[in-house]
């Protein structure tokens, strides 16, 4: 059934409580020993994903999007761009620029600075002369780059090291139902090894922050919770229109959600049902253990890079409807709980929880055979979005563009 998706086989053995990584002199070990061609400007990105192209494993990083205007569309950028930059999956990055000064040359500066004992170059398309010597010349670049991380080796650690991002995207009736608890149940099973788990989408938190806030380690963390979700609707208010206006989506209503709440009460399910310890801006590195939320827009390519960025291993990704989302830094695993969906993509996924729906299953053992897949991907185990090359990126802009 695809790359990988699930049969129901409800494993006995024990859960695995360690997984095969790569070895950082910095910071956690990463499940992936990426070299990515970083491109800072849009001007940049063909260049890259050029040089990317000539080295065997390189990722280019498709940054696209040149519509940072004002100083917090900046702050906002350059923090995506470094934590991609030093997440625990990238072993080396060649951070391609278009110019010798301005912001290019800060952001690589920066970088540089987060990301002690892991090799980092830079190169510009300026100095070089031009894009297809630019090329040329970062293709020596990254082949010593791809030299100089070729020798590692994965080894054991506990799974107390291990990031696990959640999210959801083309949700349907089946999502709340079957997918996002069967997630959750994976959440807690690695939160009580000493694990971390990350959720985010505000926007669909939306008629639910009342049950999270109660979920809260304290009152500070709950009143964030409640905060976050009403700073979402009085930013929509500001342009004269309403989160509910837009959520829940066309196609989340022909998969059968009527409401935002009633999509929101599904969303939560993912995180499982471990206290809250605390509420991270967009990106923000994800340092402390148990469930965290994360303030992202509800865009799934937007969210699952924010995650990335924080420093998130791999995204566990429910959709009901279909997607074929991947992301550059991380796999990105892909769990259906609907049967038409499974049988019509199931090359996009890779476990399917459509026997909770039929009454095959319950949530609890297709969380910890969830949980299973979950550590075989960490070891090397390929995501299908990842098998097939799906290498998604996307930053959040918050400012007026000009």
């Amino acid at each position: 059934m695809g790359w990988g998706v699930s049969a129901v086989h409800l494993a006995t053995d024990p859960l695995p409580q360690t997984f095969l990584g790569y070895r950082r002199s910095h910071g956690r070990p990463g499940i992936r020993n990426h070299l990515i061609i970083l491109p800072v400007v849009a001007g940049a990105h063909l260049v890259a994903q050029r040089i990317a192209a000539r080295i065997p494993g390189a990722i280019a990083v498709p940054y696209l999007d040149d519509g940072v205007s004002g100083k917090e569309d900046e702050a906002m950028t350059d923090r995506v761009l470094i934590g991609a930059a030093s997440a625990p999956n990238v072993a080396a990055v060649l951070l391609v620029n278009q110019a010798n000064d301005g912001r290019d040359s800060h952001i690589a500066h920066e970088a540089l600075l987060r990301t002690p004992g892991r090799p980092v170059s830079t190169m510009s398309i300026e100095a070089c002369g031009g894009s297809v010597k630019a090329i040329a010349q970062g293709t020596t670049i990254a082949g010593a780059l791809a030299d100089a991380i070729a020798k590692a080796e994965r080894e054991e650690f506990p799974v107390s090291e291990l990031i696990m991002a959640a999210e959801c995207g083309g949700s349907d009736a089946t999502s709340g139902m079957a997918s996002n608890p069967v997630v959750g149940v994976c959440a807690d099973i690695l939160i009580d090894f000493g694990g971390t788990v990350c959720f985010s989408e505000t926007t669909e938190m939306m008629g639910a922050e009342h049950i999270l806030a109660r979920r809260a380690c304290n009152e500070e963390v709950a009143r964030r919770i409640i905060e976050i979700v009403a700073n979402v609707e009085k930013a929509a208010n500001a342009v004269g229109a309403t989160v509910a206006g837009g959520n829940p989506t066309p196609g989340n209503m022909a998969g059968g959600l009527s409401t935002i709440e009633e999509k929101s009460l599904g969303c939560i399910l993912k995180g499982g049902t471990r206290p809250v310890q605390g509420v991270l801006d967009f990106a923000q590195p994800i340092t402390g253990k148990g469930l965290w939320l994360m303030d992202t827009p509800g865009h799934d390519a937007v969210s699952v890079s924010a995650k990335a960025a924080g420093g998130s291993h791999l995204n566990i990704f429910t959709t009901g409807r279909g997607s074929p989302l991947g992301n550059a830094i991380q796999p990105v695993m892909k769990v259906c709980a609907n049967a038409a969906t499974v049988a019509k993509m199931s090359d996009n996924f890779d476990f399917s929880a459509a026997p909770i729906i039929s009454g095959l299953a319950t949530k609890e053992a297709m969380g910890q055979d969830l949980y299973r897949l979950m550590i075989a991907v960490c070891s090397g185990q390929l995501a299908a979005a990842e098998a097939i090359g799906h290498y998604e990126f996307a930053i959040h802009h918050i400012g007026i563009l000009d």
